[in-house]
């Protein structure tokens, strides 16, 4: 029997609406529609593009229409922590903020001043970001938020839009720091300390929840019918590590892409004094399982040079900037990726080139060597990531999985083999858009368990290995790189 499902996949630099048709045990995906995610820079604001963004889904949905074939489901998967407001008559209250918008910062203050950072971890088991949801709301203005009846998720105000009744599905709840994992619901006592009404969140439903039928004005105008809203994983990295195509427990994995996020599947949640210091972090993935893991700032710094370059009118793209870092010499200079500097968008080199100067290193003179400092600098991370994992857990993490758009990128895979010195397997490359349909075949009681989506993914997808190489070498840089953590881990 041959199934189609829609993902609408919306990360961070980019959004896509794919195809996933299931048959005979094995999933084909096939992009129909791809469009830019270009945030609003009012100078003062930086906002999400919603209504252009709601528009590129529109035209994906007509393009899907047009391949005359019977879809069952849709399900959308976003980034987490921002969220959309409603007034009492379900209309959007505008704007929608972006999590890099500078006015996390006044919220992080407000927050602290009320509740110890010791006593918000021990209520989420959720590491400390200054742009989770949780600050994000303490720095709205109190009128908006007395004007609001409703708040979404992203990923899930697009499936209420999508016709789906609202809700916050479970994965997307959990990055908020507003749930608490250890009772599976919305903290009671943060909402009372920061005076947050209910009322205003509405109800968790688990990964795979039915929502109900596609609206019918939008089926309408697409031309799609018969097709059903489904709540997937609606946190693109819960979506991303369901589809892991790994077996045993000896694995991390990596969700590579604007942000690299590594970490390992637990049963429970684990929310000591030890985890809190090391800055993880305890999300919920498919089935109610604990994504143990460390959000790292991943390809962003990337992105952010290569923007820069090309408002100077130097346009290289991906393939090209990989060429000239391969080409670079090696561990000519290090930064630590999770200084706060490399947060905000705005002259990435510019940052890097301070950082450089301020620890005694030569400045990166080409974008070939800023792009190896990068990746090299990453590597580093995830070597310091990785071993803190396996002590934390007491888990021998013989494989890293590395997953998403960033495992395209082999100069960072060998990369990372290298300096964590196991082997890594990379692949797929789409799992965001494989595990939000495979969570909706499940929800839609066409596959069984996780354990039958992720045999479906290794029976789909190639995947490749890289094996470590160069240990010696990688431990000398480690031995350069653990300093410039000291300021901020």
């Amino acid at each position: 029997m041959k199934t189609h499902y829609l993902a609408c996949d919306l990360g961070a630099e980019s959004g896509r609406l794919m195809l996933g048709t299931l048959e005979d045990g094995r999933l084909t995906l096939t992009e129909l529609h791809r469009f830019p995610n270009t945030p609003i820079d009012e100078g003062d604001r930086l906002l999400w593009n919603l209504p252009a963004l709601l528009d590129e889904v529109t035209e994906g949905l007509k393009k899907a229409a047009a391949l005359r074939v019977p879809i069952a489901s849709i399900s959308t998967d976003s980034w987490g922590v921002d969220y959309v407001l409603y007034d009492e008559a379900g209309a959007r209250l505008d704007p929608v903020y972006h999590y890099r918008d500078a006015r996390t910062a006044q919220g992080v203050e407000g927050v602290l001043a009320r509740l110890s950072w010791p006593r918000i971890f021990a209520e989420t088991g959720l590491q400390f970001l200054p742009f989770n949801t949780l600050f994000q709301l303490a720095a709205e203005s109190p009128d908006r938020l007395a004007s609001a009846d409703r708040i979404l998720g992203v990923g899930d105000a697009f499936n209420h839009w999508l016709g789906g009744r609202p809700c916050y599905e479970e994965s997307l709840a959990s990055t908020t720091q507003l749930y608490d994992p250890r009772i599976r619901a919305w903290s009671r006592t943060l909402l009372d300390a920061l005076g947050l009404r209910a009322d205003l969140f509405p109800a968790i439903v688990p990964s795979g929840t039915r929502l109900g039928p596609l609206r019918a004005d939008l089926a309408a105008e697409t031309g799609l019918q018969g097709v059903e809203v489904v709540a997937s994983c609606s946190h693109d990295t819960g979506a991303a590590v369901a589809a892991v195509p790994a077996q045993g427990d000896d694995w991390a994995y990596l969700s590579s892409g604007t942000w690299s996020l590594m970490g390992v599947e637990l049963s429970r949640p684990v929310l000591d004094d030890r985890v809190r210091e090391l800055n993880f972090t305890n999300e919920i993935g498919f089935g109610g399982s604990v994504r143990f893991l460390k959000n790292i700032i991943g390809l962003w710094m990337v992105q952010e040079c290569r923007r820069e370059w090309a408002r100077q009118g130097q346009d290289y793209d991906y393939a090209a900037l990989a060429q000239r870092a391969a080409e670079a010499p090696a561990f000519a200079a290090l930064v630590n990726p999770a200084d706060p500097r490399f947060v905000s968008p705005g002259d990435m080199p510019g940052k890097i080139a301070a950082f450089c100067r301020e620890h005694g290193q030569p400045e990166p003179a080409t974008p070939g060597a800023f792009i190896r400092c990068i990746l090299e600098s990453l590597a580093l991370l995830y070597r310091k990531t990785l071993r803190e994992l396996a002590d934390v857990t007491g888990r021998k993490l013989g494989r890293l999985h590395i997953v998403g758009g960033g495992s395209r990128n082999a100069l960072l895979n060998q990369f990372a083999a290298n300096a964590c010195q196991v082997p890594v397997v990379t692949g797929p490359v789409e799992a965001t858009a494989a595990g939000n349909v495979l969570v909706q075949a499940i929800g839609l009681g066409h596959l069984s368990s996780l354990a039958a989506a992720r045999e479906v993914v290794r029976s789909s997808f190639d995947t490749g290995i890289v094996e470590p190489a160069d240990a010696a070498v990688w431990d000398a840089a480690n031995a350069r790189f653990e300093p410039l953590l000291a300021a901020r881990d």
